[in-house]
């Protein structure tokens, strides 16, 4: 029909029919554009959301690793000071012997017993 129409041939008929009819189908045009824009502004963003949503999960997730590596570097440090907690203990322990300490300060500050000799080896 809008072949026809461009070459003016053929005029329309104006009657109340298809003028109705002509405005019935502009009006369903107008509905499928309006539908069509609604599909794209809900599409545009549902695909906004996800991407925001999934952006989210993907540093969460690179939070959650940073935090269990750091756990287990903290983990080994808490091991390592309950060895030496234990290892002072232990000196504790030691440094209420009397003999211990004689032996200690023998050791270190080069004190003797009664007819005892002191002899330095030098260390290599």
């Amino acid at each position: 029909m809008s072949v026809l129409h461009k070459n003016n041939k053929v005029t329309k008929i104006q009657s109340s029919y298809v003028l109705e009819q002509e405005r019935k189908e502009k009006k369903a045009m107008r509905r499928r554009r309006i539908a069509v824009v609604r599909f794209l502004l809900l599409t545009g963003f549902l695909l906004a959301l996800s991407s925001i949503l999934l952006y989210t999960l993907i540093s969460q997730s690179a939070n959650i690793e940073a935090q269990i590596k750091e756990k287990e570097k903290l983990e080994q440090q808490l091991k390592e000071f309950k060895k030496e907690e234990q290892h002072l203990k232990e000196e504790i322990k030691k440094l209420n012997d009397d003999e211990y300490i004689a032996e200690l300060a023998r050791k270190h500050y080069f004190l003797s017993k009664e007819g005892e000799i002191i002899f330095t080896v030098p260390e290599e």
